[in-house]
């Protein structure tokens, strides 16, 4: 029995220690999610410095967080780590640039693929906020790259049990892009409509001349 009594107050100092981890893993994953949500709302309201900011701390957090996140609760690092891809993407978007492979990023595959899905929300969002300012053009450009993410995305739904998750992401993301289709079909036949008025007008003016 005194082997077991051992055996066990061992087991209970590894389990306490590994707790003792996944409380500070959860509080710095915390930190890593919510400036990473700030750098996006801050790229959405065109405040590109802020923006930087954010996103340069979230990536000096999850350097860190990496470090002591290994083993048991490194499954924890899934989620922070996906948001922060999320950002940098959205980030490189708004500035022209293409998505950050995961190389560059430095990314796990999982945080990868389940941060570029919900990329898909976030170029919607861009979309929207094109058609607004009447740059259809633009506009297009994210439509495309939302298409492509879905296009190379969806058949990693097979992966769901590897990558928690993603199945559901995938169908979102599916959902999205063909609302997204429809949004900007009307607006482009809105242009159309527009451009044809305008010309019409501009025969009527010069008959009238």
């Amino acid at each position: 029995m005194e082997e077991i009594k051992r055996s066990v107050q061992d087991v209970e100092g590894y389990l306490s220690g590994q707790l003792e981890r996944r409380e500070r893993v959860l509080k710095d994953s915390r930190d890593v999610i919510s400036a990473s949500s700030k750098a996006i709302i801050a790229v959405h309201t065109r405040r590109m410095k802020e923006a930087e900011k954010e996103l340069a701390t979230a990536r000096s957090l999850m350097q860190k967080l990496k470090k002591t996140g290994d083993g048991p609760v490194s499954r924890y690092l899934v989620s922070p780590e996906a948001e922060l891809v999320e950002a940098s993407a959205v980030m490189s978007l708004a500035r022209g640039k293409p998505v950050p492979s995961m190389r560059s990023l430095n990314a796990s595959p999982e945080a990868y693929l389940l941060g570029l899905l919900d990329t898909v929300g976030e170029l919607k969002r861009l979309v929207l906020d094109s058609i607004m300012r009447r740059r259809l053009a633009e506009a297009r450009r994210y439509f495309e790259t939302m298409e492509g993410i879905y296009a190379a995305c969806s058949p990693l739904a097979v992966f769901d049990h590897v990558a928690n998750g993603a199945r559901r992401k995938i169908d979102v993301a599916r959902m999205l892009v063909e609302d997204t289709r429809g949004l900007l079909a009307e607006e482009t036949r809105r242009e159309e409509v527009n451009r044809s008025m305008a010309r019409l007008e501009r025969k009527l003016a010069k008959g009238r001349a």
